[in-house]
């Protein structure tokens, strides 16, 4: 099975054909950049270049827009546009049949480039446009969009003119598409996290009617569209006039949560909308590669997948609790439990991060549980942000092994995940995943503590930058607030932790590492 990384042409990437990382089972070497010499940059400019054009287009839609209805701001886009593509094609031009083989050391800076270069150029509308961002603001505006962070500096949101309201939708839409593609087709193959777990699984699913990964990516954009369109079909039954349905049905399906107002969801004040979206963050949570089976007339596919299984446990006992807890000690009508607990518990523990309601103000208890599920996330090879739960469902296979070894000292214990033991390099990359995670929580708040936030602000935007889920807790950069009163190097931390979150941790960490230079 050969692995192109785009059907329009761009270098490809070693799938279990072409070669995978040294260690998996009958797998031949990644080519590295080493045993050609020096690393060649040509390929990774020719991807960026390609991006970047792609990029570019995409704003010719809200210059559209704009023009529609008559605002100004059409032209900063078109302009922006132009510039865009002229980079872009110019990249192209330059680098163009210089390779057509990433190695493994080029996958992981051509990753981590792409989603810096990307929102570089993002943030030019914000620039250029009748609001006149800063640049810090810009850029973290369109960071935030592109990991479908859904954290904002941009205040008054009603005003805000319809070509920007659909660009800050697009960016979200693109950068979920960008995720979806990334989970499948790239960080299996870099060993990102534990998810080579995935490597195997991903492709031999298609493999028996795909013949390559850009196939694989081109039926998952496919669903990504499908569930889009469906979607906004149904807010727009239930309600939202066109432009609203279509810009939030990007938002929800990428789990990145940019709304149209300032009361996000809330602005609505409608029971049928806030379950129209609750249930599309729920399915845009789940594994693509699993919808496209249940789409195939496979539903049960989704049900015997360990981690989809665990997610609904989770889901379901955090939504008990807090419901409860919200009839019982805070006096809610059961139907206002359940309608504000269901929608804002999906919200954030898939890190969609709208909001119906200002959940800040349910007490310190609400407050501590919705921190908590911000690292938990959705599924593996989903829009969904956070941790993943299958890392979960790994943590708690290791930890019942031991607990038995402990008990039964001469039992044998082999974890599994989906009935197959789990191999030592996968626990072990999980397992550094987590304490990365951990570390790079308590430097972010800490660095942020030290720039003058209180410490509840520092770590509650720690959690959220780092877990990609948008809304902090409290009355800075809670629900009813926002990330426009923090200072600017505060803001370009907190870019560079939705970054780090985004591309998983080792992506961007392991490019300080003297022995990845050195390879």
């Amino acid at each position: 099975m050969s692995s192109r990384f785009s059907s329009l042409g761009g270098p490809s990437l070693p799938t279990a054909a072409s070669g995978v990382p040294r260690g998996a089972e009958g797998a031949e070497p990644i080519p590295r950049a080493s045993e050609a010499g020096r690393l060649a940059i040509q390929p990774i400019l020719f991807v960026i270049g390609l991006l970047i054009a792609i990029l570019g287009m995409a704003m010719f839609i809200p210059a559209a827009v704009d023009l529609v209805f008559a605002n100004e701001d059409w032209v900063v886009f078109a302009l922006s546009a132009v510039l865009s593509i002229f980079v872009g094609v110019s990249l192209v031009l330059a680098t163009r049949g210089t390779a057509d083989h990433l190695s493994l050391k080029q996958a992981f800076i051509m990753t981590v480039l792409a989603w810096i270069v990307l929102p570089a150029f993002a943030a030019l509308p914000f620039v250029f446009s009748d609001r006149a961002l800063s640049y810090t603001d810009a850029f973290f505006e369109a960071v935030s969009g592109i990991t479908t962070t859904g954290a904002t500096v941009i205040t008054y949101l009603d005003g805000l003119p319809p070509g920007i309201l659909v660009w800050r939708a697009i960016l979200q839409w693109l950068g979920g598409l960008g995720i979806v593609v990334m989970a499948v087709a790239i960080l299996p193959i870099l060993q990102v996290g534990g998810m080579q777990l995935f490597r195997t699984e991903s492709f031999e699913t298609f493999g028996k009617v795909m013949p390559s990964a850009a196939q694989i990516a081109g039926i998952l954009s496919n669903i990504y569209m499908l569930l889009t369109l469906t979607a906004a079909i149904a807010l727009w039954a239930a309600g939202m006039d066109i432009f609203d349905a279509v810009c939030h049905s990007m938002t929800t399906i990428a789990t990145g949560g940019f709304a149209n107002y300032d009361q996000s969801i809330g602005a609505f004040n409608s029971v049928t909308i806030e379950m129209i979206i609750a249930f599309f963050m729920f399915v845009a949570s789940l594994p693509f590669v699993l919808v496209f089976q249940a789409v195939r007339g496979h539903p049960i596919a989704l049900w015997r997948d360990d981690q989809v299984r665990l997610f609904m446990f989770m889901l379901g006992s955090i939504l008990v609790v807090v419901i409860s807890w919200l009839i019982f000690f805070k006096d809610f009508a059961l139907g206002d439990a359940l309608r504000y607990g269901i929608f804002n518990i999906i919200s954030v523990m898939t890190g969609t991060g709208y909001s119906s309601t200002n959940y800040g103000g349910w007490g310190t208890f609400a407050a501590t549980g919705f921190f908590l599920i911000t690292f938990i996330g959705g599924c593996a090879g989903s829009t969904s942000c956070g941790a993943k739960i299958f890392r979960f469902h790994v943590l708690f296979s290791v930890i019942a092994q031991e607990v038995t070894k402990i008990r039964r000292p001469n039992a044998v214990f082999i974890a599994r995940y989906n009935g197959q033991p789990l191999r030592p390099d996968i626990i072990s990359s999980v397992m550094s995943f987590f304490f990365l995670f951990g570390i790079s929580f308590f430097v972010v708040g800490g660095v942020l503590s030290a720039m003058g936030l209180d410490a509840f602000t520092a770590f509650s935007g720690a959690a959220t930058a780092l877990a990609n889920v948008g809304p902090g807790v409290g009355p800075t950069i809670g629900p009813a607030g926002s990330f426009s009163e923090l200072e600017d190097p505060a803001k370009w931390v907190l870019a560079f932790a939705m970054l780090l979150g985004r591309l998983e941790f080792f992506t961007v960490l392991v490019l300080f590492t003297r022995t990845f230079w050195r390879a």
